[in-house]
């Protein structure tokens, strides 16, 4: 087998606790710790210290939060691809999966996309069915403990690529680069995926808004007992009997209508926002390839 590239990721984080460090495992084991960056935006609870890949802090972020945090990312991203031939972004609960059928690794799906400038990641949120699932325990891997998923199609983001041009609009696009979503790469998107840290996480996010402003119009816009509200309502419909799910099977029809190249040049993926879709989006099971996969 022909030399594999070298991938890199990098995420940005404020008190992002247990699971940043499920994050670090996940891309450390594939890509090498000496691959990863973390970028920790001014964190107070403890959760970058120690760990056991490089660690930038930065300064308090003084402008519009969003497109500030994509030009950090973004450059540090230019800066990996100095010694990487790709680079990741992803959020601390974001878990790319290559199709395990196809690929044993990361390195290895990056080396059958060499040529591309980004790749676009199949976005599955992965839902916590309270009734026949208990907490996480954050030591195993996820998707041995959960089975219920919904895809978010405006999550596709172009969380792989090859190019030094910047992310932007949050990291659903990337300025002057194109990229398609594409059928073997899967994002499995943690926050719902446990219903204590999705009330941590959420309470925690609207403390950032209210703080300064950062990320208004997202859903770091809702209160915890809204998201806890959705989830009971998505647990509500899914009822207590899961045989009847199919599994998350990618449509290629839908998966091209998705990305959208904008007038000023960005490219980025289009959908309904984050609430809206899990209220739309139908349930589906995860197949059993990926467990132990994230």
């Amino acid at each position: 087998m022909s030399k594999l590239p070298r991938v890199a990721a990098v995420t940005m984080v404020r008190n992002e606790g247990r699971m940043l460090h499920k994050w670090v495992d996940h891309y450390g084991g594939q890509l090498g710790l000496d691959s990863l960056v973390v970028v920790d935006d001014n964190s107070d609870d403890g959760s970058t210290d120690g760990l056991r890949c490089r660690v930038e802090r930065i300064k308090p972020i003084t402008g519009e939060f969003e497109p500030e945090r994509m030009k950090i990312v973004s450059k540090v991203g230019r800066k990996l691809l100095r010694d990487h031939d790709a680079v990741i972004f992803a959020d601390a609960d974001e878990f790319l999966v290559p199709d395990p059928a196809r690929y044993a690794d990361l390195r290895e799906f990056a080396a059958a996309r060499i040529g591309r400038e980004a790749v676009g990641a199949m976005c599955l949120n992965v839902i916590h069915h309270v009734p026949g699932e208990g907490a996480l325990d954050f030591d195993r891997p996820v998707l041995d403990q959960r089975e219920v998923v919904k895809f978010i199609p405006l999550f596709c983001k172009p969380a792989l690529k090859f190019v030094p041009n910047s992310w932007t609009t949050a990291s659903h696009g990337i300025q002057g680069a194109s990229y398609v979503v594409d059928p073997e790469l899967f994002m499995f998107h943690l926050k719902f995926a446990d219903r204590d840290h999705l009330a941590r996480i959420a309470a925690h996010r609207r403390a950032m808004v209210e703080l300064d402003g950062r990320a208004s119009e997202t859903s770091w816009q809702f209160t915890s007992d809204e998201m806890l509200d959705l989830l009971d309502r998505l647990n509500a419909d899914l009822g207590p009997d899961l045989s009847r799910l199919e599994d998350f099977v990618p449509r290629p029809e839908v998966l091209e209508g998705i990305v959208k190249t904008l007038p000023n040049g960005i490219t980025r993926s289009t959908g309904a926002r984050m609430v809206r879709a899990m209220q739309r989006r139908p349930f589906r099971r995860i197949p059993v390839r990926f467990r132990g996969t994230a």
